[in-house]
């Protein structure tokens, strides 16, 4: 049976297929969603945490990071990552962590599906992005990455990670514009996190003006916001170019 066959690739999205449905429903077995949303189950949990992290530092990092890799693989989204990272880990350990992690699990997930489903992300994706394959190939790392340093636009992030499929991107120019594109809008996120964490450390209640008023908080906001007036102004230069060239084409 070759590697290109449909019958394995039929045969490998099943159980990709089966692997995600079991772990998401085991995980969400296992947590109450109540529970998560509770300050004081927060606070409580996050001494254990920390406390866990101080005698088992090298398996706590070792477990998050294959953890990550494996979530990114089933489509996870990246957010609770980055913000867990900076909560327990702190800003610098944290984006180490979650940065080098999430770029491989991408990485290998961009590297299987343009292998098995290639055909099916084509599919659904090209109507609405081929048009840019002309820019992208240009210069693929480039574009790539303020695609990534804008965090796609809005796109969700397990889309983010097949869509250089259209454009036939090198691995090597994948993983690095994943890499240095990602690192300003994970920073923030990471930074979010770290400073909750301080915020509940330091307030026996937690109110709104408590979170924003904390320097530790309130920098990354104002981080988060200029890299969205620059996402703004990138996508809007950007579609405008395209949109020129498309007259010019049609003219």
């Amino acid at each position: 049976m070759s590697v290109n066959s449909k019958n394995l690739k039929l045969i490998i999205g099943t159980i990709y297929s089966v692997v995600l449905f079991v772990g998401l429903f085991f995980l969400f077995s296992a947590i109450d969603l109540k529970d998560l949303t509770s300050y004081d189950f927060i606070k409580l949990n996050k001494d254990l945490i920390l406390q866990y992290k101080e005698e088992n530092f090298l398996f706590l990092t070792l477990t998050f990071f294959f953890f990550c890799i494996i979530w990114v693989l089933f489509l996870g989204f990246a957010s609770p990552l980055l913000l867990f990272g900076g909560f327990v880990f702190g800003k610098w350990w944290g984006i180490s962590i979650v940065l080098t992690s999430t770029t491989i699990g991408a990485t290998i997930l961009y590297v299987l599906a343009n292998t098995f489903v290639k055909d099916f992300v084509e599919r659904k994706l090209a109507p609405k992005f081929s048009k840019f394959k002309e820019t992208f190939n240009k210069n693929n790392t480039l574009y790539f990455m303020c695609f990534r340093f804008v965090g796609g636009g809005g796109i969700p992030y397990a889309v983010q990670n097949v869509l250089p499929i259209l454009f036939n991107m090198p691995i090597k120019n994948y993983a690095i514009a994943t890499a240095v594109g990602s690192l300003p809008s994970m920073f923030i996120s990471v930074a979010i996190g770290s400073g909750i964490e301080k915020v509940i450390d330091e307030n026996t209640e937690l109110t709104f003006i408590k979170v924003v008023s904390s320097p530790d908080i309130y920098m990354p906001l104002i981080g988060f916001f200029v890299i969205l007036i620059i996402a703004f102004i990138l996508k809007n230069i950007f579609f405008k170019v395209n949109n020129e060239k498309n007259r010019t084409i049609k003219d």
